[in-house]
């Protein structure tokens, strides 16, 4: 399938190594044509072998997120971080190392970025969403913030935020997806239960601080 038959794409991002909410992010998408992940596989979360296995199995479009580089840039942003540097093999290492900053897919019509088009880092709030973040794209999508969001700018043209699947910050605990029309320049938000007693149950099985999850159960 060319770029230009590409038209329903799931969005995904911020998974952060939570293997449940990420399976049950996948089984409830509709059929797409093709998955964007939108960065950051791994931190927090107790999964980041398995999420990383799943991305690829999946065959997703992914980019770099600041928890990905971390593994690499000495930037423990928590201790999960270095958790994950510790399991994840050598090869899955070298996956996450090689993810660009951003991609540009699909004849040129969706654009992908984990924080901001100048940073992983930089967080883009939906407040400031606007047509000069997009460089002539129809479709940029972004993640870091953990807030779901979509917003028409410019000529017919999109920002989306697919929110988190691992971790929403948005008050709704509920993993968060997007689902884009390329065609019709549309987005379908997402939402999707899954079992966060499963998830604080296999963090105590590891070194990993669980400061994080009493805040799965709000969304914050």
């Amino acid at each position: 399938m060319t770029g230009s038959d590409i038209n329903t794409v799931g969005l995904i991002s911020d998974i952060h190594a939570n293997l449940p909410a990420l399976e049950a992010v996948l089984a409830d998408m509709p059929t797409v044509d093709a998955i964007v992940n939108a960065g950051d596989v791994v931190g927090y979360g107790p999964w980041p072998i398995e999420c990383v296995e799943r991305i690829q199995e999946a065959q997703c479009h992914s980019v770099l997120g600041n928890h990905d580089a971390s593994l690499f840039e000495d930037l423990y942003f928590h201790e999960s971080d270095k958790y994950a540097a510790e399991v994840l093999s050598p090869s899955q290492k070298e996956w996450l190392q090689a993810l660009p900053h951003q991609l540009l897919l699909f004849d040129d019509r969706l654009r992908v970025v984990h924080g901001h088009p100048e940073s992983h880092f930089q967080y883009t709030e939906e407040s400031a969403f606007d047509v000069s973040l997009l460089d002539g794209e129809s479709i940029l999508v972004l993640g870091h913030t953990h807030k779901q969001a979509a917003k028409h700018v410019g000529d017919n043209q999109l920002i989306v935020n697919p929110g988190s699947v691992g971790q929403p910050r948005d008050g709704d605990p509920r993993a968060a997806y997007a689902v884009v029309d390329l065609n019709k320049v549309s987005v379908s938000l997402k939402r999707v239960v899954y079992d966060i007693d499963c998830y604080t149950q296999q963090l105590t099985k590891t070194p990993i601080p669980n400061d994080n999850a009493r805040r799965l159960y709000v969304g914050e």
